[in-house]
């Protein structure tokens, strides 16, 4: 029987992935995005579809934590200055939009026919915006960190700032029942949540920082992904425990370590189980959709998923006017931002049990919710093709993402790392640095500069710290092996960017160069040249005669190495060029000995 269990829950995940594998591709290749292929392809494995999959809610449950990871991520992007520079829209323009727009979808409420209050909470579920389905366009897009993208991100900070006074608020409506247990007084839960945010940015500021430098020391890249999820879920446990949003802790966290040296190594560990479960909960709001309900109440709920979208766009136009943003800008905002999302699930369970709505107003606002969300990808497909190009932003008053602002990135920070940074910064270059040696980085933070953990060798870490915007990629790394593989991964991700690498002898510098490398500087080679500049001086020679001798030195050197490259012996190289042989021959060891004039 356990057998049996096992393979049906097998079975269950397979499915999942194969629909996600299909569905994805598919939609993306004719234009409607990878939002709308999961939410198609959740409809059709779902119970009202082919029933292959059943259990939509405990899928979304659990891959909520897909928003959350999200959540971080954004958070890691954001350091407390900018958001601090950003309280202006998210308390200014978020409470202006959520105000008049529950204002306005209470009213559309009552026009249906129900009363205020059903109406009220009704229009509030709907105000709040669904974070997945924005974060995940405005990702593909690249305007995460572009002004309208702020704006929205602000908003949505707002809208879960919110989660905790509206539900105090549905308690409040909820009709009299003695029999009901007496629920904690609104002061005691607002203590508990400040509580709990309280601990939250206590833990990030003198906790997590030396526990990752700890971890950092063991070199074992399991245990640095344990405790990124560690930290992640932990937040956003936290959170719920003072009845606040899990996403919301989830982003203080990002936010308190988007300073820390370990931050490009935690989002490159964070990423892979986001994704995965960022399209597993589209996937279960596709199966959630109960075609059932649809069917019996079709006018009723395709009447208010027109009604609501039409209000609440009309409201987010008419605020981001006001708020002196562009007509391109405010349309995008209102088409992206019209559905309703994930947290007003909550909000109607929460009526649902305080006896505030019925469960037929529960069934059909989770529909018009799940409809408006898979509407909105289709929506945003459809401007994108009529709408043409939005016009060009001001990028005055935000911040330029870390990508843009690093136009050097080096890899490896030890003693050649220290110098070989000195000439970008004479010339004015932002750097961003990273190292995978903690006591590198705590002694680097002592003279200024900031040092990032992260494994070069890592794709995922290489994107995470901008390599694919950078202008130069200095990896100054001592481990062949290691600088190898972060010049391969550096060449096919970042094919614009000029690789400048450290190598060891001629034999690493062939390598490097075949890997990719636009330049090798090989770490003895030019430092014997310049003592053997000053010996051929002490001798008497002009300054001139030297320059022409180390010239003359690395003209040879650079024949040498064409030989080499092309396969020649370099025995034959040697004799070709009217070198003595060494008595340890590079071809022996791969070792540098430049080639030496014979003796005239």
């Amino acid at each position: 029987m356990a057998v049996e269990g096992n393979s049906s829950q097998l079975l269950g995940v397979v499915t999942l992935l194969g629909a996600a594998v299909v569905a994805v591709p598919l939609f993306k290749r004719i234009g409607l995005g990878s939002v709308l292929g999961y939410l198609a392809g959740g409809l059709a494995i779902g119970p009202f579809g082919l029933g292959l999959v059943t259990d939509a809610q405990t899928i979304i449950h659990v891959a909520e934590l897909g928003v959350v990871m999200f959540l971080f991520v954004i958070g890691l992007e954001m350091k407390p200055s900018h958001l601090w520079d950003l309280r202006g829209q998210i308390f200014g323009l978020g409470s202006m939009q959520v105000l008049i727009a529950a204002a306005m979808l209470t009213l559309v409420g009552m026009a249906f026919g129900f009363s205020w209050q059903v109406s009220f909470v009704s229009g509030a579920g709907f105000v709040l915006t669904s974070t997945a389905i924005v974060m995940q366009v405005l990702a593909e897009r690249g305007d995460i960190l572009a002004p309208r993208g702020q704006r929205m991100v602000s908003i949505l900070l707002f809208e879960d700032l919110l989660i905790v006074p509206l539900l105090a608020v549905v308690a409040f409506l909820a009709p009299h029942d003695p029999s009901a247990a007496p629920s904690a007084p609104l002061w005691q839960r607002i203590g508990i949540a400040g509580l709990s945010l309280a601990a939250l940015v206590a833990a990030g500021l003198w906790l997590l920082n030396p526990l990752f430098r700890i971890l950092a020391k063991s070199k074992v890249r399991e245990v640095m992904t344990a405790a990124a999820l560690l930290v992640v879920l932990g937040a956003a446990y936290l959170m719920e425990l003072g009845h606040l949003s899990m996403a919301m802790g989830a982003f203080v966290a990002g936010v308190l370590l988007s300073e820390s040296s370990f931050r490009h190594q935690l989002e490159a560990d964070i990423e892979p189980f986001r994704g995965l479960l960022l399209g597993l909960f589209f996937l279960g709001v596709g199966m959630a959709l109960d075609l059932n309900v649809v069917a019996k109440n079709w006018p009723l709920i395709l009447g208010g998923v027109a009604a609501l979208m039409a209000a609440k766009a009309a409201v987010i136009y008419g605020v981001a006017r006001l708020a002196k943003s562009n007509h391109a800008d405010a349309l995008d905002r209102a088409i992206l931002m019209a559905q309703g999302g994930e947290f007003a699930f909550v909000l109607y369970a929460e009526g649902l049990k305080l006896k505030v709505i019925t469960p037929e107003v529960n069934a059909n606002m989770t529909a018009i919710i799940v409809l408006s969300m898979a509407i909105t990808p289709l929506l945003v497909a459809l401007h994108k093709r009529v709408g043409g190009k939005p016009q060009a932003q001001s990028l005055e008053g935000v911040e330029a993402p870390d990508a843009q602002r690093a136009s050097v990135l080096i890899i490896g920070f030890g003693r050649v790392g220290q110098v070989a940074s000195q000439g970008p910064l004479a010339r004015g270059a932002d750097l961003t640095i990273i190292d995978n040696n903690p006591d590198v980085i705590r002694e680097a933070q002592r003279y200024g500069f900031k040092v990032y953990y992260g494994d070069g060798t890592r794709a995922d870490v290489l994107h995470a710290a901008g390599a694919h915007h950078a202008q130069a990629i200095l990896v100054c790394v001592d481990d062949q092996d290691a600088a190898s593989r972060i010049v391969e991964n550096a060449h096919h991700a970042c094919p614009h960017s000029q690789i400048i690498v450290r190598a060891y002898d001629r034999r690493h510098l062939l390598a490097l160069r075949q890997a990719g490398a636009q330049h090798v500087v090989r770490e003895t080679f030019e430092s014997a040249l310049a003592m053997s500049r000053l010996a051929v001086l002490s001798l008497g020679a002009t300054p001139q005669e030297a320059d022409d001798v180390v010239h003359e030195l690395r003209r040879r050197d650079n024949e040498r190495l064409v030989l080499e490259s092309t396969g020649g012996d370099f025995a034959g190289a040697a004799l070709l060029l009217g070198n003595a042989a060494p008595a340890h021959p590079a071809g022996a060891n791969g070792q540098d000995a430049p080639a030496v004039p014979s003796a005239h």
